[in-house]
């Protein structure tokens, strides 16, 4: 059981490991030109590169054995649904989950709050890039469901987005289009990416390669309208006082 557990853990901890070494080339750099930190400053620092390291190549591996073959199971037995349009109130709980479990988010959300100090309070945007990727995902679940082309949502998507852009305060832009990225991260493409493609595997005519796919899109645009949104009311806010 063990061997199949931490079957291809080694492959996992060499891209950890890939994706890490330039930080931290990075970092001996700048300590060498310019930190100079002592040794009681930089072990704690070592320690955190070895902790994200281990953690990292453990959620990997159990985003591999785990996410991917759930997700996929989940997917297929709710495409046998009869009652087809309850997937919509499931997209929406399930991409609300993800992305309120979602690391990077958690990350993102305590910056801001940190940055800004206090001003946008870190459960505000964590609530408002979770539903709106709740929505996106329900939004999803429709286009799945009637087969709809994937630009009728993506170009109007980006376009009231740059239209937004004009009413939204500036830093509300960055961190619009920041959540956009970080809302993508291992839960939603690993997770609800594969249930996606179960579900198109059950559903109809639907072909898993060309309807299964398109929703880390649609995920990826929510957080920047949602955020947009909260930066028009905030901006209404600081007029009106």
């Amino acid at each position: 059981m063990n061997s199949h557990l931490f079957q291809g853990f080694g492959q996992t901890m060499l891209e950890v490991g890939a994706a890490l070494t330039p930080l931290l080339f990075l970092f001996l750099i700048f300590q060498v030109q310019l930190f100079r930190l002592s040794i009681k400053k930089i072990l704690p620092i070592m320690t955190g590169f070895l902790f994200t390291f281990l953690g990292l190549s453990l959620f990997l591996q159990g985003v591999y054995l785990g996410f991917l073959p759930i997700g996929r199971l989940i997917g297929a037995e709710l495409g046998t649904y009869d009652f087809i349009w309850l997937l919509l109130p499931i997209g929406f709980l399930l991409g609300f989950v993800a992305t309120y479990a979602e690391p990077a988010v958690n990350v993102l959300i305590h910056q801001v709050e940190r940055a800004s100090r206090g001003y946008i309070p870190q459960k505000l945007l964590l609530y408002t890039i979770s539903i709106g990727v709740g929505l996106s995902v329900a939004v999803a679940m429709l286009r799945l469901i009637i087969g709809i082309s994937l630009w009728v949502f993506i170009l109007p998507g980006y376009i009231a987005a740059f239209l937004m852009m004009r009413y939204s305060p500036r830093a509300f832009i960055s961190i619009a289009f920041d959540a956009g990225g970080v809302a993508t991260g291992p839960m939603t493409a690993t997770f609800i990416l594969s249930m996606f493609v179960g579900i198109a595997g059950e559903i109809g005519e639907t072909n898993p390669l060309l309807d299964g796919f398109g929703m880390v899109a649609l995920v990826a645009l929510a957080p920047i309208l949602s955020v947009l949104t909260l930066g028009i009311l905030f901006g209404r806010k600081e007029r009106a006082q």
